[in-house]
């Protein structure tokens, strides 16, 4: 019998448990539900990106508008309500609209459009999702897109001011925090769509190890429009350089580089080279496009024209000493035999055809008897005297070696072939180092030219003047 009475007591409390749980659960879980539909938000979020804030109206305002509301229309209802209690409700009404209007009449919502100003410039936040940042990024570092849409991505504090102390147009800047926009020139900004990021998205997104946590996009500069810096201008000397078929972004970079160090006056790249507006060439330029004028996608018309009358053009021999050693001995055993521009190792055999692009650019084609033979143009040592008054250098990639038509042009203006001697067993210098040797002795050529004139000049005024 007690055991009979303890299963009936648990079974009993367990029914019972089952009853209110089941009985909490059916009152507790609309009460929730109803509270979360009574909630107002704080915030709103729009497709725009832009965040609004919904300013309440406190509680004993409101109250205090319905009691005042309910009196008077208790009193209207009185027999002996008279016309200035309608009035008064007109008032009261009137003044309640008058609260969500403007100063236009027109109604506005409850909640207000927030800006954030800096400096006097209104930037935007980027709201969850956004992918401008990510849109932007992918287009501008396509060569096809760079040169369609007419765009180009600068990444970095310093890089963003060369360009705009040069006159570039900024049309987007994506930062990640406040103190990154104050870094910039605020006053030239003022055209350009500034949008907050996270950093985590740009950090995404960036070329670099440790980004700076901003990236701008810039309209596609023209080298004759640039703004360059006047102290640079006048150090600068009488010399050109011609780029033909560099392709490595790193050594085209670095090329910029030494060539705005020793004040060339232009830089010319042909078709087969490498785009200027690379993310990897501008880092290893160091903001050297924003220093000295740059003419891309060159044909060699085209560079004919754009160097000045008369000039001096000498081409860069990248040939190493055992393959320059090989060739003569070829020419002193086999005189008879015809020379290819091949077997020099720094010349190609086929000329640079005039249309064609970057990505389907192959100067390595079999066309060994294609019939151009190179023309006789002197050998010169770099450290011998070969800078006149006006002189341009070629310089050629490690891998297709320079086209035809460098030669061709060389011989035609009365070029010379500069080498740079290395000791035996050991390969051709790097293109960009080979520049900047042959740039820095040109520069230092034509300012010893340059000083003797002016001293002869100085000499003729005492001489006339005695």
């Amino acid at each position: 019998m007690a055991a009979y009475l303890r299963g009936m007591t648990c079974l009993l409390s367990f029914g019972r448990n089952e009853v209110l749980k089941r009985e909490i659960e059916y009152i507790v879980d609309p009460r929730r539900y109803v509270r979360g539909l009574r909630r107002t938000p704080v915030k709103v979020l729009f497709p725009g990106g832009d965040t609004d804030i919904i300013h309440k109206v406190p509680k004993n305002q409101t109250g205090r508008h319905d009691n005042k509301k309910r009196s008077l229309e208790k009193k209207l209802k009185e027999p002996n309500a008279n016309v200035s209690l309608e009035a008064e409700r007109e008032t009261h009404e009137k003044s309640l609209f008058s609260n969500h209007t403007n100063s236009s009449g027109n109604a506005t919502p409850t909640w207000e459009k927030t800006k954030d100003l800096i400096g006097g410039l209104s930037f935007e936040r980027a709201y969850p999702g956004d992918k401008r940042l990510a849109r932007v990024v992918s287009v501008a570092r396509s060569r096809t897109f760079r040169e369609h849409q007419g765009k180009i991505l600068l990444e970095g504090r310093r890089l963003i001011c060369d360009a705009l102390k040069a006159g570039a147009n900024p049309q987007m800047v994506f930062f990640s925090t406040v103190e990154r926009l104050r870094e910039l020139p605020l006053d030239k900004l003022k055209r350009a769509t500034l949008v907050k990021v996270k950093f985590d998205d740009i950090k995404i997104w960036s070329d670099l190890v440790a980004p700076q946590g901003v990236i701008a996009i810039f309209s596609r500069p023209d080298p004759t429009r640039l703004q360059f810096p006047q102290d640079q201008s006048g150090q600068s000397v009488p010399l050109s350089l011609i780029c033909d078929n560099v392709r490595d972004p790193g050594n085209l970079g670095t090329i910029l580089r030494c060539a705005a160090a020793a004040g060339c006056q232009e830089i010319l790249l042909t078709k087969g080279c490498v785009d200027a507006w690379e993310p990897k060439v501008l880092r290893a330029a160091m903001g050297a496009h924003f220093h000295i004028p740059i003419f891309p996608s060159l044909d060699w018309d085209d560079i004919q024209k754009q160097l000045p009358k008369p000039v001096t053009v000498h081409i860069a021999d990248n040939c190493s000493s055992s393959v320059r050693g090989a060739a003569m001995d070829t020419e002193l055993k086999m005189p008879n035999k015809t020379t290819k521009a091949g077997d020099y190792g720094w010349v190609r055999n086929g000329p640079n055809h005039k249309h064609i692009s970057y990505e389907d650019y192959d100067s390595d084609s079999d066309v060994e008897d294609s019939g151009f033979v190179p023309c006789k143009v002197d050998t010169k040592l770099y450290h011998e005297s070969w800078a006149q008054k006006s002189t341009a250098i070629v310089i050629g990639g490690e891998t297709h070696g320079l086209s035809l038509e460098a030669f061709q042009l060389a011989e035609k203006t009365a070029g010379q072939r500069l080498f740079i001697p290395v000791v035996p067993g050991v390969d051709s210098l790097n293109s960009a180092m080979a520049a900047s040797i042959l740039l820095f002795e040109g520069r230092r050529q034509l300012l010893n030219i340059m000083e003797t004139s002016e001293k002869r000049a100085k000499s003729k005024l005492k001489l006339q003047s005695s």
